[in-house]
C-alpha cells in the first residue's frame, strides 16, 4: 500500500484542488491512503478534507483527516507517519497537484527491496505576477532544478528507504534532509508531471529563498554526513553567464532576490507560502 502523508498549515485554499488531482489517480497496485494533517490551521481546512470522504471511498482510497493544534510541518509528518499503514510512504505538500499516472508510477519505482527514494517531474505553473515568472523561468534552468527527482514539493519512499531515518527532526528543509539519506544512483526520476506553485512577488520570493537558504545551512550544520550526497553539478561563473545572456530579465529577478537575502538577513522563521 502507498501511503499519502500530506501536512496541511491553513492550506484551505488549496486542499481541495490537492486531493481532487490526488483521488483522481490511475489505480495503484496494493492500494492507496490519503492522511491529511491539518497543523495549527486557523481556516477551514480540516474540514473541507473530510469533504473529500464520499470520493475518496468512490475511488477506492482511504482517506484520514488529523487535526493538530501545534503549527509544526514536522509534528504533522511524524503524525501521518504515526498512523499510515502504507509500506510505502509519499510527502505531499498540500499545495501541489498531482498528475493521473504519478502515483502508480511512484509504486512501480518503489516495488524493491532495496532502499528507494522517488519524485516526479516539477512543474512550475504560469504565475501571475512578472517578477515570479521571471524568477521561476531562470530558476528552473538551475543545477538543482534541473537534476534527477529534486523531490520538492512531492517525494516518496518505500519501506527500506524509510528506515533510513526515524522521526523527522525539527529543522526547515524536511525534503532536503530526505533526499540526502540517498545517493544520486538510489533517487528515481518518474516521467509523469506534478505541479508546484511559486508564490507571488518579489517580497514572498525574498522571504521564501531565506527560508531555503537557512534550511540548507541548518542540515549542513546539524548533519555534515549528508551534504556531499547531493551530487548536483556546480553552478560557475561560466555556466551562470551563459544562463544570464539567454535570460537577462530572469537574471536579473533572480539575482536581485538572491540578493536582498543576503543583504537583509535575519533568523525568523517564516513558511514557505
Amino acid at each position: 500500500m502507498l501511503s499519502v502523508i500530506i501536512p496541511a498549515n491553513n492550506e484551505a485554499g488549496y486542499i481541495g484542488a490537492c486531493l481532487q488531482a490526488l483521488l483522481a489517480s490511475d489505480p495503484v497496485p496494493g492500494g492507496a491512503e490519503a492522511l491529511v494533517v491539518a497543523n495549527g490551521c486557523r481556516d477551514a481546512t480540516a474540514d473541507l478534507a473530510r469533504g473529500f470522504g464520499d470520493r475518496a471511498a468512490q475511488a477506492g482510497w482511504g482517506l484520514t483527516v488529523l487535526n493538530l493544534t501545534e503549527g509544526s510541518k514536522p509534528a504533522a509528518l511524524n503524525a501521518g507517519d504515526a498512523v499510515a499503514r502504507g509500506e510505502m510512504r509519499a510527502y505531499l505538500d498540500a499545495d501541489v497537484q498531482v498528475s493521473t499516472a504519478l502515483m502508480a508510477q511512484l509504486a512501480a519505482a518503489l516495488a524493491t527491496p532495496s532502499p528507494g527514494y522517488a519524485s516526479g517531474t516539477p512543474q512550475i505553473p504560469p504565475a501571475r505576477s512578472p517578477i515570479t515568472r521571471a524568477y521561476a523561468r531562470f530558476w528552473q534552468r538551475l543545477p538543482f532544478a534541473q537534476s534527477p527527482a529534486p523531490g520538492y514539493g512531492l517525494y516518496a519512499v518505500n519501506a527500506a528507504g524509510r528506515a533510513r531515518w526515524g522521526a523527522f527532526p525539527d529543522i526547515i528543509s524536511d525534503d532536503t534532509f530526505v533526499r540526502l539519506h540517498f545517493d544520486a544512483s538510489e533517487r528515481i526520476a518518474c516521467p509523469a508531471p506534478y505541479l508546484w506553485p511559486m508564490i507571488e512577488g518579489f517580497g514572498p520570493l525574498v522571504r521564501v529563498r531565506r527560508r531555503q537558504d537557512a534550511g540548507v545551512a541548518e542540515i549542513a550544520r546539524l548533519y555534515p554526513d549528508l551534504p556531499p550526497r547531493e551530487a548536483k553539478p556546480p553552478l560557475t561563473t561560466q555556466h551562470l553567464a551563459r544562463l544570464a545572456l539567454t535570460d537577462p530579465a530572469g537574471f536579473a529577478t533572480y539575482a536581485a532576490v538572491a540578493l536582498t537575502v543576503r543583504l537583509k538577513r535575519n533568523g525568523a522563521w517564516t513558511r514557505g507560502r
